[in-house]
């Protein structure tokens, strides 16, 4: 008699489950918020629920716009949300929340501004071209009407994120720009009113225009991410067939308990972790361990919650209740892994930790140092306008999303999906590359057995009649074999493919359904021949490993096959490091260990065994091919499976860094000679907008050059070239102003000089 046959992997994943699920630290609530955008919302949130006695811990993820809090299980939310919303902050319970709308509703302000804006410059045009008063204040007024709806309208989203800041007692950067965007327009609109000279209507369009696209550009990145712990999930079947006096009854999968005797038919997944009570049973645990050859276990052996049954119906009973499952555990383990790496905090985020007080303060110095020098309310008002619009975060707030955007095109185009707004600053910091082995590195084939010429194209006929991969393979190694001519083809679902061949039946697939075991094997006229699986690398796996070895960066190998397995396959590719045998949880302990080390690892894997660590890395990807589970948990896929574009998104990712790092620099030199001509009273509210534009068009410009050019000559004059730009626009526009106001006063001189002729001469006439 056979004993138990229970898999050490995962009794290894199971015992690593349970200990996970009694350090008491699994979130027990969500909420939805909606409404955060920014680390500050994060921290502010965070502060607030940490600091009350009901709640243990509370995590937020940016990217799912959700906080994880841990607090007591069926504990009523309704004073967090309600404490969350008297903060500014719309929070909602994780069920039946509201969806988030997405960037749309900004696309819309997005165009709105620009049409705007464009419109109110044409007029502008005239204005400066020296119109007389009556058409002057009829253009003033006409931008008017343009330009306060279509402002107020635009810039909606600063205005309520920036109340819902100030109501809090806090500022975040939408405050500095909301107060921009109000006196610049409040200034205009007096200006127009009274018959003043300039408005400044353009510059509010333009400030809320550019603004926007940034804002854009950053939303679409972040919505892309999807949650690994939602698709890990959803793997768990909602209702159980169990047994209640031998009779099968559906039940949800929350009223299994320990004790209760499962029925699992053919193809169904196994809800909770159990033990088989009947005399055999075939599994297909890939979803734990990455391997795809099915395992044949016996009465006795242990059953883990996601297995699929391939043979059945058998009997099982149930060792723990749903939440105790060895799935609903690694869903809670990817949560946690997916909350921790959404706390990375982005260049753009620690750059503007400390820009909106200093914004504010400069701000309301320059107006009161006006204000005391020359006793001028208005002067002083339209220098901290211009002080406010000239350092607006318009470089900062596209020195990330730019390079982003245009380098995660880059790759799409190329072949590899970017899902992570920060995953190319992070991959940018890789030192370590670890790949899975199986669906990553290699792929299962059928030798071909030693046949007569005639077999020969027959199981070329049946392989290439069938989807199965391993049938594809199989019929690609026979590519110099003629296909036989067959009749009467038909694949029978999870067993294989079947036909007549000269009035014989021949059969490929399943050795169980053929009838002579276990594995893959082939018949005609009666005879059965095995077919032997091995293991091939991808076509492109030596190259990619070459290339990274030879950019410097480590490489190992994770896999769940045997030590001689995985080490033989590692040599054979020039990976000097492989580790075998590796359940889920060794994986992620794994790249805990790495990391914990000071390394910075990306995770390469396609399987549901890998979700975890690819959750857990610094940075992840996953091939095209790989589960639905495994590429939402992953920052970048690799569309087309191409090997080949991992060292090339590692090259993108560096010269998308020192893109940002290059932005940044320029946004830096900007501010520096700009803020100073702002100050000294030298820039009208229109000049600080221009010379604002100036700065984000050259941000962007330079996010669009391709990756060649480097060296530090380059980054020198990448921030001298825009800063000269900025002072020759503000230079040229200068000595215009001034020229055109010499022309009106010898224009008024000419004038007078007239009509003291006119009263000289009148005595004469006389």
């Amino acid at each position: 008699m056979t004993g138990p046959t229970t898999c050490p992997g995962c009794s290894v994943a199971s015992d690593t489950a349970e200990r996970v699920g009694r350090t008491g630290t699994m979130p027990t609530h969500a909420l939805i918020l909606p409404q955060i955008h920014c680390m500050s919302c994060v921290a502010t949130v965070e502060r607030m629920l940490n600091a009350r006695k009901d709640i243990a811990h509370a995590r937020v993820n940016l990217s799912r716009k959700q906080v994880a809090i841990t607090a007591t299980p069926g504990q009523d939310p309704t004073q967090w949300i309600a404490e969350l919303g008297a903060a500014g902050f719309e929070a909602h319970e994780a069920r039946g929340a509201p969806a988030s709308s997405g960037p749309s509703g900004l696309l819309l302000r997005i165009g709105i501004a620009g049409f705007a804006m464009m419109n109110v410059m044409l007029l502008s045009v005239a204005v400066w071209s020296g119109a007389a008063e009556s058409t002057r204040d009829l253009f003033h007024w006409v931008s008017a009407m343009i330009a306060l709806p279509a402002a107020i309208f635009c810039a909606e989203p600063f205005f309520v994120s920036a109340w819902s800041a100030l109501k809090s007692g806090r500022a975040n950067m939408d405050v500095p720009i909301s107060v921009a965007i109000l006196l610049a327009c409040g200034m205009s609109l007096h200006e127009t009113m009274v018959g003043g000279e300039e408005a400044y209507f353009d510059a509010a369009l333009s400030l809320t225009f550019f603004l926007l696209s940034g804002r854009c550009l950053e939303q679409r990145m972040r919505q892309t991410a999807r949650s690994a712990a939602a698709d890990l999930a959803a793997l768990e079947p909602r209702r159980v067939m169990v047994l209640d006096q031998d009779v099968p009854v559906s039940r949800p999968i929350d009223e299994v308990t320990r004790g209760d005797t499962l029925w699992l038919t053919s193809g169904s997944r196994v809800p909770v972790d159990a033990v088989l009570t009947d005399a055999s049973v075939e599994v297909d645990r890939s979803a734990l361990t990455g391997e795809s050859d099915p395992l044949v276990l016996n009465k006795g052996a242990a059953l883990i919650a996601g297995d699929i049954a391939l043979s059945g119906p058998v009997r099982a009973e149930a060792t723990v209740g749903a939440e105790g499952s060895t799935l609903r555990r690694m869903v809670e383990l990817a949560e946690r892994a997916e909350a921790s790496k959404s706390l990375y905090t982005s260049l753009a985020d620690r750059a503007a930790q400390f820009y909106t007080p200093v914004v504010h303060g400069l701000a309301f110095a320059a107006g009161l140092g006006w204000y005391l020098l020359d006793g001028d309310v208005h002067h002083a008002l339209m220098v901290a306008i211009s002080t406010l619009i000239i350092t607006c975060p318009c470089a900062l707030g596209l020195a990330v999303p730019a390079v982003a955007t245009v380098s995660t095109g880059r790759l799409f185009r190329a072949g590899a999906l970017v899902k992570s707004e920060t995953a190319l600053e992070r991959l940018a910091q890789v030192d370590t590359v670890v790949f899975d082995k199986t669906g990553t590195l290699s792929q299962a084939g059928l030798r071909v057995p030693e046949l007569t010429s005639v077999e020969l194209r027959v199981l070329k006929a049946l392989a290439r009649a069938s989807q199965h991969p391993l049938s594809r393979s199989l019929a690609v190694d026979l590519e110099g074999v003629e296909a036989a001519s067959l009749t009467d083809t038909h694949e029978v679902t999870g067993c294989g493919i079947e036909a007549m061949y000269q009035g014989q039946r021949v059969r490929l697939g399943a050795a169980s359904w053929i009838g002579c075991g276990h594995g893959t094997a082939f018949e005609m006229a009666g005879r059965v021949t095995p077919l032997e699986r091995h293991e091939v690398a991808l076509p492109d796996a030596a190259r990619c490993i070459s290339a990274l070895v030879g950019a410097g960066y480590q490489v190992e190998i994770l896999s769940g096959d045997t030590r001689a397995r995985a080490e033989e396959f590692a040599a054979h590719l020039g990976v000097a490091t492989a580790h075998a045998a590796m359940t889920p949880e060794a994986k992620l302990s794994h790249i805990k260990a790495l990391q914990a080390d000071g390394r910075r690892v990306v995770m390469i894997g396609d399987g549901l065994n890998d979700t975890l660590a690819l959750s857990e890395a610094w940075a992840s990807m996953a091939p095209g091919s790989a589960l639905e589970a495994s590429q939402n948990a992953a920052d970048i896929v690799l569309l087309g499976g191409d090997l080949l574009m991992v060292p090339m998104a590692l090259r993108q990712a560096k010269s998308a860094r020192r893109r940002i790092l290059e932005n940044f620099g320029m946004a830096a030199g900007y501010n520096m000679i700009s803020i100073p001509i702002a100050v000294a009273g030298l820039a009208t509210p229109f000049l600080a907008a221009l010379a604002m534009s100036t700065s984000s068009i050259v941000v962007t410009l330079n996010a669009l050059r391709g990756p060649q050019a480097k060296g530090p000559v380059m980054n020198v004059l990448l921030i001298l070239v825009p800063c000269s730009l900025t002072l020759g626009a503000l230079a040229l526009i200068g000595f215009l102003w001034t020229l055109r106001a010499d022309q009106y006063d010898d224009l008024e001189g000419d004038a007078q000089r007239m009509l003291l002729e006119t009263d000289d001469d009148a005595p004469r006439r006389g």
